[in-house]
């Protein structure tokens, strides 16, 4: 008889405050919800185009959208959620298929949490 490990995927999201507030400070809050939303918006849009790139074998652009994708989220303070795109970006350009289906997968965990950890915030940090 097999035995089977199930591994556990859950990590914690990564979120500097320091980046939200920052962001606050300089636009105020209505300034500084668009500038958030917008953000949200586009990590997501481009977090669900990144499948079909792989499965399509479109990698060069996917280690694009996913570089892309690092200055967005560092912007609202999604540190971890940056890091994972960075290692998916460069799985795609090294060609390791294995890794990119690794460090694909745990981005969108990530993102999927990391985005929902944003807009589940009540209360600007200041």
């Amino acid at each position: 008889m097999a035995n089977y490990a199930k591994l556990d995927h859950d990590e914690p999201i990564r979120l500097d405050p320091d980046s939200l507030e920052a962001l606050y400070l300089e636009l105020g809050p209505a300034g500084a919800e668009n500038v958030v939303c917008r953000a949200m918006e586009e990590l997501a849009l481009r977090l669900s185009d990144l499948p079909k790139l792989h499965r399509a074998g479109r990698w060069d652009k996917l280690s694009r959208i996913a570089r892309s994708m690092i200055a967005i989220a560092r912007q609202v303070g999604l540190t971890g959620f940056a890091r994972v795109a960075g290692d998916v970006a460069k799985c795609a350009v090294t060609g390791d298929p294995i890794a990119l289906s690794a460090t694909l997968s745990r981005l969108e965990r990530i993102g999927e949490r990391s985005l929902t950890a944003v807009w589940d915030l009540q209360d600007p940090p200041i």
